[in-house]
Parts: C-alpha cells; structure tokens; sequence
C-alpha cells in the first residue's frame, strides 16, 4: 500500500483520525473529528496513575501532575487575576515547573509566553513587554536578569527553586494551596501559545498559535506513525511497540517548538513518561537512556551527533531506543547512517517543520531516510506545500522556488507585528523564507534560504538583531553577519567588520555579551579598514563578504 492509500484509509469517516474539513480565518482546512478541542482537555484525558515527569531524584504521575497545575491555575486566577487571554510569561530551565506552568495557564485560557532562557537581561525584557505578560514565571538566573532591569519594576514575579526574594512569590507557597480549576469555555481557535521566533528584520517574533494549531500538530505526528504501521503490515523498525513502557528524553529546551510539542505535549497524548535533563549533555543523555529505558529522543542535528558519538564510546545499555532524530537543520549523510548503524533497534528520522507550523511540515524516517538522506520527506495530511517563483506563481516539480506552506497547524499571526503581514498571502498560505524544490513523487529538498537567518544547532539567529547590537560599538562603521559552516552545529555566527581604528576583538563580544545571548555572539569576526562591499541597489552585498570569510576558515 502507498502513502496516499494508507493516510485516506486511516482519515476515513469512523476512523481514529477521520479529517473533516473546517474554516478557520476565511480559509479551509483538514481537522480531525476526534481530537481534543483545547489543551485543557488534552492534558485532563492524560490524567492517570503511570509516571509522567522525572527530573533527577523527582518523579511525578500524570494525577499528581494535574492535581498540581490545578493548583497552580487556580491561584493565578484568585491571586494575580489572571483572565483568558492574559499572557502568562515562562522563564525556565527545563524544571518540572515549566509544564506546570504550562498546563496550569492554558487550562485557564491564558497564553503562555515562553522566553528564550538564553536571553540576556535586555532581550527579557523586549520579549515581556512586547507580549504585554501580566506574569512572569522565572527561576533564579532569569529573575536575577530581570531585576536589571528597571523597566520591568511593574512586572509580577513568580519564583522557581530560586532564593527568598521581595519582589517575587515562591511558586511552591502557591502549589500547596489546594484549588480546582474552573469551568471556562475555551475554543479551539483561542490563542494559546507564543514562542519567539528570530527575525530577519530585527528583534525576535511571537508566533502565536491556537489550542488547534498545536493539536493538529500532535495527531498529524501519530498518522505518520500510523501510516508507516499501515504500508509496512506492521511498525517497522524504529517505530514498533516499545519493549519497555514508552519514555522520551528531553533535552532539547521547552521554549522551543520541538522540545514543547514533540517531547512534552506529545506525552500527554502517549501517556508516556518524559525525563527532563538540567542541561544538554551527551555523556549523562546515554546513562539517562539506560537507566530510564528512553524509547525516543529528539534533539538536533548536533544533538543527535553528540548522543551517536557517547553512544559508540559508552559501554551503555541503549537498546530501548527505537527512535532518533529530529528537525532543526539539515542532518549530515553520514551521521544519518551512523544513527542507523550505532543504535541496533532504532532507526534515524527528520522532518521540515517551523515555529510557524507548530513543528510539523514532512517527515520522514527509515528506510526511506536512508535512501534519500538530502529529503526533508512528504507532507503532512494536514498541510499543503507550494513552491512559487519571485513572481508568486508556482512552479513545477523539480523547480526551485521559495516553499509555501499552509494548513491546520500554520499560524495565523505574529504577537503585534504589522511589519510581518507580507508573510500570510491570500488563500492561507505562508512564507517560509526557504528555498526548496519538490520531487516528483512529493519528496522535499531545502536548497537555501531567502530571510538572513542564521540557524545554529537548531536554533535560529537573525543577523539584523546581531548587527544591531554591534553598531552599539562606535569603533564599529559597518557590519555584516551571516553564518559560516561548523561541522557540529552546521552553522556558526560569523561577522565582518569594517572600522577606522584599531579595535580588540575579545573585547567586542564582551559588550554584546551585555546586549544579547551568548549563542548569538560570532564565533568569528574579520576586521577590515575598507568600505563593506555592497551590490547595485547599494546594500551590502552579504553573500559575497559570507564567501570571502569561509575561503579563510577553510584554510585554516
């Protein structure tokens, strides 16, 4: 049976995953008939007496969870009156705290807002108030970053694992208040989560999605799954029953799409266990793998490296795996084939996703991974692909184009940003900024992309922020910032620029330490006392100076 077969018997009416098509925003898409119509009821049906979050010593059943996020939902509406539609900011490491808060505040109708825990002080403080929180949840590194900040004196604090502080409330003095959730109306449609998003144009992006949004996501994940039992007469390998109860490990942070929708909130659907990490570390992943059995991880390209490689030098049990992968970027051939080769049950997958999609886009893993190592594979049931030419028409299979993208899953807007408004064209579709090409037989291939966005071991970086934060510098006339090929990460930030005086390189990326995150600061800074080279139009011309730069780091 082919792909297409399989997903219209699986879709069909009286199935598990009937689609029905509903109009949202003007535009029609592909819903599924059986799914939860909030992430209130999605984290409610969880509830149940199997394991569900283990952090170190700490380990919480799906009951004990939701008891404590009733708790939680309930004073953030008593105490700090919180009502549908306030945003409710999350400052975290991966603590437990994270997916209370989570199912805490959407369970109420408000929007989570989850900050990047990378940000330094001054990027905290955009992000909170662009969103507009009303709360911030924060532990002790993101609390100590926003009490820089005077701006932010009007801001509600709630503290995790942190020290005794005037301005904020412990969040455990809240959680054993006894509370049960009230019964509010959410629809399907309602706002439900901001993540933050690189721009190409300058400060960060709240991509807002829908209680729909997401859970589109997460079934359109298990039809794929569902699919590939249906062509296969069975789960092939790396997609069969678990030998062991289900677990996923979780590394990558909750902040970011992937860890959020395809480790957390596909856990509530799979009632299986999920094991957070304090930090990404390959050598305790590999000993967390044994020990807690883990059957899935997703991480990144560099993540997935980084497991492979303590895998192969570890004499650790990790049979139980029977998946590996991920989105982010693309994977390496060669890494792609070490997956398959270092764990003997699991089988190598990826996909094309985005913020904006909630993840999803194609997928594609096995057999047909390994075949076809360069595809980011065939789209999901509840999406359309276009590619189209600068003129907007598409074009044909085979050609390159920029790739659009629309369906239950897209967002329908950024969180207050009528600049980004070219980016949602008639009909529902959606720029990527990719440029890709799809094959005759539906496969996806991402050639290059259109938006200057640095994408540095899953993480995205736009350069205008990064040069806008160093022509701080007054040494600094120009700059120009791009990314530069780094055999872990894929990408490194790499800058070039031009000044009139001597300048001292270290010192440089001292101040922006002061102004942004550590991991969007370059790598590698060329200094010239010549004008940037630029193009006809008169803007500096980045691809060529990008060139010039990685002629150099080759040779070195």
């Amino acid at each position: 049976m082919d792909r297409a077969r399989a997903i219209a018997k699986l879709t069909a009416p009286g199935r598990k995953y009937e689609l029905q098509n509903v109009c949202v925003n003007g535009n029609e898409v592909k819903w599924f008939v059986n799914a939860p119509t909030s992430l209130r009821q999605l984290i409610s049906e969880a509830r149940c007496e199997k394991t569900f979050f283990v952090y170190n010593d700490e380990r919480y059943t799906f009951e004990e969870f939701y008891q404590r996020a009733s708790n939680l939902g309930r004073r953030l509406i008593d105490d700090y009156g919180v009502k549908p539609g306030d945003r409710v900011a999350i400052g975290l490491r991966n603590y437990p705290e994270w997916a209370l808060a989570f199912a805490a505040i959407t369970s109420i109708g408000g929007i989570v807002a989850g900050l990047n825990a990378w940000w330094e002080s001054d990027e905290l403080e955009y992000g909170i108030r662009h969103i507009g929180a009303k709360v911030a949840i924060v532990d002790q590194e993101r609390l100590d970053r926003v009490k820089l900040q005077s701006g932010l004196d009007f801001l509600t604090l709630i503290s995790v694992r942190s020290e005794p502080c005037d301005r904020a409330t412990p969040i455990d003095q809240l959680l054993r208040q006894h509370g049960e959730l009230p019964d509010i109306q959410i629809e399907p449609d309602d706002d439900a989560v901001i993540l933050f998003t690189s721009g190409s144009t300058g400060h960060p992006k709240g991509s807002v999605s829908t209680h729909r949004n997401i859970i589109a996501a997460l079934l359109s994940w298990e039809l794929d799954l569902a699919v590939l039992a249906t062509i296969h007469g069975g789960a092939p390998k790396g997609q069969s029953k678990p030998h062991y109860p289900d677990a996923a490990l979780l590394g990558m942070p909750l902040f970011h799409v992937n860890g959020l929708l395809a480790v957390l909130l596909t856990s509530f659907r799979r009632k299986r266990k999920t094991v957070a990490m304090y930090k990404w570390d390959p050598n305790v992943a590999v000993e967390l793998v044994e020990a807690e059995k883990i059957v899935s991880f997703v991480g990144t390209p560099a993540m997935t490296g980084d497991i492979m490689l303590a895998a192969q030098k570890q004499d650790k049990d990790v049979s139980s795996l029977l998946a590996v992968g991920g989105g982010g970027s693309a994977r390496a051939e060669s890494q792609v084939k070490g997956i398959d080769e270092t764990f003997k049950n699991a089988k190598p997958y990826t996909g094309w996703g985005m913020t904006e999609t909630n993840s999803i886009g194609t997928s594609i893993g096995g057999e047909e991974y390994l075949m076809r190592p360069s595809s980011s594979g065939r789209v999901s049931a509840v999406l359309e692909l276009g590619i189209v030419d600068s003129d907007d028409n598409f074009v044909k299979a085979g050609e390159r184009g920029e790739l659009l993208v629309r369906g239950t899953s897209v967002i329908h807007k950024y969180w207050d940003r009528p600049d980004s408004s070219g980016d949602f064209l008639e009909g529902g579709w959606f720029r990527t900024g990719d440029i890709a090409y799809l094959d005759e037989d539906g496969y996806l291939y991402i050639v290059d992309r259109l938006k200057q966005i640095i994408i540095r071991g899953g993480e995205n970086i736009g350069c205008a922020e990064v040069e806008s934060a160093m022509l701080n510098d007054p040494a600094i006339i120009e700059v120009s910032v791009y990314g530069v090929a780094d055999q872990r990460l894929g990408e490194d930030v790499a800058a070039t620029i031009y000044v009139d005086r001597e300048v001292d390189v270290d010192a440089i990326r001292s101040n922006l330490k002061l102004k942004i995150a550590g991991f969007k600061i370059p790598k590698h800074i060329r200094v010239t006392t010549e004008p940037l080279v630029r193009i006809a139009s008169g803007k500096i011309d980045k691809k060529t100076i990008q060139k010039d730069h990685q002629k150099l780091l080759d040779l070195e």
